[in-house]
């Protein structure tokens, strides 16, 4: 019997914003005013195959108003419904659930973003783990995916989707792997992650309230990284989880390979907007060599300067500034994968 179920590009860059308040987990400091928060809200914006913003969806891609994607497991009408919620550690299960819609029956129709119908990210609750997988569904509206928990404890999962004629939106659920419980700590903030021989540098800060930039570099060997493979219509995928509930936000780059102005490499932009102060985890995909990587961040943000943008004197050099330097080194691994790969794992 299954146990209880418990509880976001422009052409040159992609502004995606979480909003809300804090829904459950660890607390990550001061949140801000909800309402202010849920204004700002834009849904959707990470989602459509040419990376174009999608309709307007309630709830910042999540449900009800303030709520940030990934928090419910309902809104909206539609529900993630999953056969188990406990999956041995260790063991690959055949992992199934299925969407509901308004009407009480599975979804069968999907508009498929960034070349898949559903991703489903999976990830524990000390933001270690993190898997992007892509399951398969069957005539019935039943999605399957070969799931594996490495290590006991708590985990998050998100399905990502956007139903037959409606706007993207993220339910999520909670998984556990019964067992000894050791969460780790959240690394500290770092500038570089190396996975395989590669380093991936962070350039930029995210800033609660701001559209922010980062800029994403690969390097191997020393050599920047100039032929980044293309992985499901994009040079890279960016996925950030808030320390504490883990609201959830997909970035994807400005551009698109092949449009003529887009360099593979080695600089991967994106633009976030996240609306409290504190820590998020990021998560970067790239494809090279025929396989996808993954390499993890921790970020906290920066202090906003008070009042509005100034402008430049006049005669003074305009263009992005230079980033303070940052200490440590990031975790990095090949991605979780469904296509074959060792690295394979996300997409969206």
């Amino acid at each position: 019997m299954n146990g209880a179920t418990k509880v976001g590009a422009y052409v040159l860059g992609l502004a995606a914003v979480f909003g809300g308040a804090l829904g459950v987990g660890r607390a990550v400091g001061p949140i801000g005013d909800t309402a202010a928060e849920a204004s700002r809200t834009t849904a959707g914006a990470s989602h459509g195959t040419d990376h174009a913003a999608a309709p307007a969806a309630p709830a910042a891609s999540g449900g009800a108003a303030g709520v940030p994607g990934g928090l419910q497991v309902s809104a909206g009408g539609y529900t993630l419904t999953p056969r188990t919620d406990v999956v041995e550690p260790g063991e690959e299960a055949d992992f199934r659930f299925s969407v509901t819609g308004p009407d009480g029956r599975p979804v069968t129709r999907f508009t498929p973003q960034h070349e898949k119908e559903l991703h489903f990210i999976v990830v524990r609750r000390d933001l270690t783990g993190f898997q992007h997988l892509h399951p398969e569904m069957a005539a019935d509206g039943t999605w399957s995916v070969p799931l594996t928990l490495p290590e006991p404890g708590e985990y998050r999962a998100f399905a990502d989707f956007a139903p037959g004629g409606k706007a993207g939106m993220t339910l999520g659920m909670d998984l556990s792997a019964p067992g000894d419980y050791r969460p780790e700590t959240l690394g500290e903030t770092a500038r570089t992650a190396t996975v395989d021989g590669y380093t991936v540098t962070l350039a930029g800060d995210l800033v609660a309230g701001r559209s922010s930039g980062l800029t994403l570099s690969v390097s191997r060997d020393g050599e920047p990284v100039t032929d980044l493979e293309p992985y499901l219509g994009a040079y890279g995928h960016l996925v950030a989880l808030r320390d504490g509930d883990l609201a959830y936000l997909h970035v994807h780059p400005g551009g698109e390979p092949g449009d003529g102005k887009t360099a593979a490499g080695p600089g991967i932009t994106f633009h976030a907007e996240v609306p409290s102060p504190g820590a998020y985890r990021l998560f970067l995909d790239f494809k090279h060599g025929g396989t996808v990587r993954t390499a993890e961040f921790t970020a906290a943000t920066a202090d906003a300067p008070a009042g509005p943008a100034s402008e430049p004197e006049e005669g003074a050099k305009e263009g992005p500034q230079e980033p303070p330097a940052g200490e440590g080194t990031g975790k990095a691994k090949p991605a979780s994968g469904d296509d074959g790969h060792a690295g394979d794992g996300h997409d969206h």
